[in-house]
């Protein structure tokens, strides 16, 4: 068991992941939590989502949180005659597993709360679906056939047998697209981890006419993508090479990161400014009538767009309103 927290707080008010993976069978669990919670909320949690579903594990590996080390989940594990063990540090053969699949869920989340622009919590359970149904080369197969000893049937084939009628078709086309790109995302994010280890094992060089990703470190406050802190893009490009400048310089075109007119701030913020107005409505709020603007912003695309109030864009930038009386 591990927590993977320092995510984005969500509108349920979710900061935290509660990782939980049986190391027989590599199943997880992800389970969206607050770092607030209290040990018995999270007992709570432990059974219903865990001890309900598998029964009680002999024997239960985690870090030493505050919320694991507890008086509380001692007597807890007595009561259930099962033993409780804490990883010791520098040693990740004995916690290493959920590590690792903490890194893929962060790499699987960045996407999909980028591609959606929706809380990372909604697209939790796709995730867990989509690893526990994904192939490990340890087991030589998914953690899912593992378990129950048959393949899983996924929301991919629900059309061929007519239950796409039942359900609805719109309930259906979004249960495919959230798993078709979770499980995309997944087979990017374990090719990454590879990519980690055979970084170690061979020297790796570029050459001119070469693209290359650029590692951007995640800061506080700082958004990309509309998003900020750990769902962040770590990565950005690619970008094509065309010169070389010693062995750990390289050169890449200026007109591939336009930065024109991007007033940046001295703690790397930036004020937006209005390009124009796309639509306008009413809307009626507390018996009050709200009169309301879709407004495309500069350097952001008409997907970006967002509705903002008229009377405090009138405020502000009364220029905009030349074209919209």
């Amino acid at each position: 068991m591990d927590f993977n927290v320092g995510l984005p707080r969500t509108q349920k008010g979710y900061n935290s992941i509660w990782v939980v993976v049986d190391r027989l069978t590599k199943v997880a669990h992800f389970i969206s939590v607050n770092t607030t919670y209290s040990g018995a909320r999270l007992v709570e949690l432990y059974i219903s989502r865990i001890i309900c579903l598998h029964g009680v594990p002999k024997r239960i590996i985690s870090d030493r949180g505050s919320q694991f080390t507890s008086r509380f989940w001692e007597q807890l594990h007595d009561s259930l005659d099962s033993k409780l063990r804490f990883s010791t540090a520098y040693h990740p053969q004995t916690d290493g597993q959920t590590e690792r699949t903490n890194q893929i869920l962060e790499d699987m989340l960045r996407v999909c709360a980028i591609q959606y622009g929706t809380s990372w919590d909604k697209s939790l359970p796709y995730a867990e679906f989509s690893y526990n149904n994904s192939y490990q080369a340890s087991l030589k197969k998914s953690p899912f056939e593992a378990l129950y000893g048959r393949r899983c049937r996924t929301p991919l084939f629900w059309n061929q047998t007519g239950e796409k009628q039942v359900f609805g078709p719109d309930l259906i086309r979004d249960a495919e697209q959230q798993i078709k790109m979770v499980r995309e995302n997944l087979r990017a994010a374990q090719s990454r981890q590879k990519s980690y280890a055979d970084v170690r094992r061979r020297d790796l060089t570029f050459k001119v006419d070469d693209f290359v990703y650029l590692k951007v470190s995640p800061m506080r406050g700082i958004r990309r993508f509309n998003m900020k802190w750990k769902l962040a893009p770590r990565y950005i490009g690619p970008f094509k090479i065309v010169e070389r400048k010693g062995e750990k310089c390289l050169r890449v075109p200026e007109e591939q990161a336009p930065l024109e007119g991007l007033d940046v701030q001295e703690d790397l913020t930036y004020t937006k400014h209005p390009v124009k107005i796309l639509e306008t409505s009413e809307r009626v709020t507390r018996n009050r009538r709200v009169k309301m603007c879709k407004v495309q912003w500069k350097h952001h695309t008409e997907d970006e767009a967002t509705w903002e109030r008229e009377e405090e864009l009138r405020a502000t930038y009364l220029g905009l309103f030349a074209s919209h009386p």
